[in-house]
């Protein structure tokens, strides 16, 4: 039975998603608007907590945006709630979702918003493994982990009981 090594503790997940945030508004400062788009469960919720830290600390008007892939026919997607091509346009969104590890999650949740014509798509990783087998990046990452295939990370966004564990 393998044990659980958390390699970051609430405190530690919390500075890593506010860090992310003085990023993003660094890049953005001069927006009036910014979409941040997170792909279903865990990647909404970080997307949310990148909301909440925007909000704090500065005047970007952000909206959240939930992306949803099924991961077996990741060619469908849904955005809840669903965006005309013109909410979109001119726009700058954010893609966030909680671990980047072959890259295919995150290169299907960028596809609806390849279909706009939006000024600037970036994405936002909480936790990069590095293991892409696809050709995307993170343009902002909370901690880059160096991890084996066969280990996993779970990631709990439980406010008061974030962490970020390797099993």
């Amino acid at each position: 039975m393998k044990t659980a090594t958390q390699v970051l503790n609430s405190r530690q997940v919390e500075q890593r998603i506010n860090r992310i945030a003085y990023q993003i508004y660094e890049d953005n400062y001069n927006e009036g608007d910014l979409f941040i788009a997170g792909i279903a469960r865990s990647g909404y919720i970080f997307a949310q907590r990148l909301q909440q830290a925007l909000n704090t600390i500065c005047p970007l008007k952000t909206r959240l945006i939930e992306v949803t892939l099924d991961k077996e026919n990741p060619v469908s997607h849904n955005l809840n709630p669903t965006l005309s091509q013109q909410e979109l346009f001119n726009k700058v969104v954010i893609v966030a979702d909680d671990v980047l590890n072959s890259g295919k999650t995150l290169i299907y949740g960028l596809r609806p918003f390849l279909e706009a014509d939006i000024k600037k798509l970036r994405t936002a990783i909480l936790v990069n493994r590095d293991h892409k087998r696809y050709p995307v990046e993170a343009d902002y990452v909370g901690i880059t982990v160096s991890t084996t295939l066969q280990e996993h990370i779970t990631v709990d966004l439980t406010k008061g009981n974030e962490s970020v564990t390797i099993k």
